[in-house]
């Protein structure tokens, strides 16, 4: 139940955008933020990649990017679409063909830069492929790969020239009146990033894929995506957002629904407060949040868990909790459910009993969710 009502300073506005649709996902207006990922594998290899789609599916992704490089990846796509637990988005550069074909295979989506594919005859080819099967249409400006005469008129990247080919390319959809479309305005420098975003977000209503381009390791990456894409997102800016990391695009997916879930902006699965130990721990606390990670990936269900080592901030974090464990002394800890001490569980067994309490606390909340609808 959420009392922002009492706790304004939690609040987001949230930028007024159109919504459009990608495939059966919302994307836009008062929808949930999308996440999305992007496979590497390659494309023609069928079985790989969709291994890699429902992987990162069930991770959390609501929408999935597969490039699109040729006409043997346009083939292959066919077949990775009618597998694929979500919607498909066609990376496409250059060659208006693989547009048309990814269209026709079932894509979602195309993502393109309309003034790459050629010229005005050839963008409308893609644009009826597009209408004609459903499919919506992702702008993607990058700063890597500003157009010459922009970078002419403004010597080298910034905001002011990213948004202009931004806008740029909007009129050549809006010319053709063509509206199912988002857009993105993404650089590796986060700054840069931060600034074009906010001059696009000014400029149209239609939807923003968030992202960092090429943001670097897991780590790295990560620290990154979470200062701009984070920043972004709370002033309202954003409504579907990639992660772009150097690592497994289910750690991509992770990555974004624990920003998203940091603002308060998705829910799902447990999250886990721990403390970072010290001295006074009654019990190895990083070991043991490392294998409730993993051990409860399988929950779905949105709720809390804390896990703290001692009883000076344990039971002030777990009265905020859904289930809650707390070092104490003599081998074992206690126990707090729904934010009140409830029992003592020693050391030994409390990672089986947490896991326990968690599912079963996950299975009350679904029954009371099913009720409710």
């Amino acid at each position: 139940m959420s009392l922002n009502h009492v706790r304004p300073w939690r609040d987001i506005y949230r930028r007024k955008s159109r919504q459009i649709m990608v495939g059966n996902v919302p994307v836009g207006g008062d929808a949930p933020i999308a996440v999305q990922t992007m496979t590497n594998t390659l494309t023609t290899d069928v079985a790989a990649t969709v291994a890699q789609v429902q992987a990162a599916a069930e991770a959390g992704a609501d929408i999935v990017r597969v490039s699109v490089p040729d006409e043997a990846s346009s083939k292959a796509l066919k077949e990775i679409v009618r597998e694929s637990p979500v919607p498909i988005v066609a990376d496409i550069h250059f060659h208006y063909r693989r547009g048309i074909e990814a269209a026709e295979a079932g894509a979602a989506c195309l993502r393109i830069n309309p003034g790459n594919i050629g010229d005005e005859k050839r963008v409308k080819e893609v644009i009826k492929a597009a209408r004609d099967h459903n499919c919506s249409i992702r702008i993607g400006v990058n700063a890597g790969s500003l157009e010459k005469h922009l970078l002419e008129k403004y010597g080298e990247p910034c905001p002011e020239a990213m948004v202009e080919s931004g806008l740029e390319h909007i009129r050549i959809l809006q010319d053709n009146d063509f509206h199912e479309f988002k857009i993105s305005v993404k650089a590796s420098d986060v700054f840069l990033s931060a600034a074009a975003y906010q001059g696009i977000a000014e400029a149209t209503d239609a939807p923003i894929h968030l992202g960092i381009t090429e943001a670097g390791g897991l780590v790295s990456g990560t620290i990154k995506s979470a200062i701009g894409l984070g920043n972004l997102l709370w002033m309202g800016i954003g409504d579907t957002i990639r992660v772009s990391l150097s690592a497994d695009p289910v750690e991509e997916v992770k990555v974004g629904f624990e920003i998203l879930k940091s603002l308060g902006l998705r829910h799902r699965g447990v999250n886990i407060i721990s403390c970072p130990s010290c001295a006074r721990q009654g019990f190895d606390v990083i070991k043991t949040v490392e294998t409730l990670e993993h051990r409860l990936e399988h929950i779905k269900t949105p709720m809390s868990l804390s896990i703290i080592g001692c009883v000076v901030n344990g039971p002030g974090e777990a009265l905020m909790t859904d289930v809650g464990f707390t070092g104490g002394g003599a081998g074992s800890g206690m126990v707090y459910l729904a934010g009140k001490a409830s029992h003592k569980m020693s050391n030994e067994q409390m990672i089986d009993h947490i896991v326990e309490q968690v599912e079963k606390k996950a299975a009350e909340l679904d029954a009371a969710a099913e009720v409710a609808e």
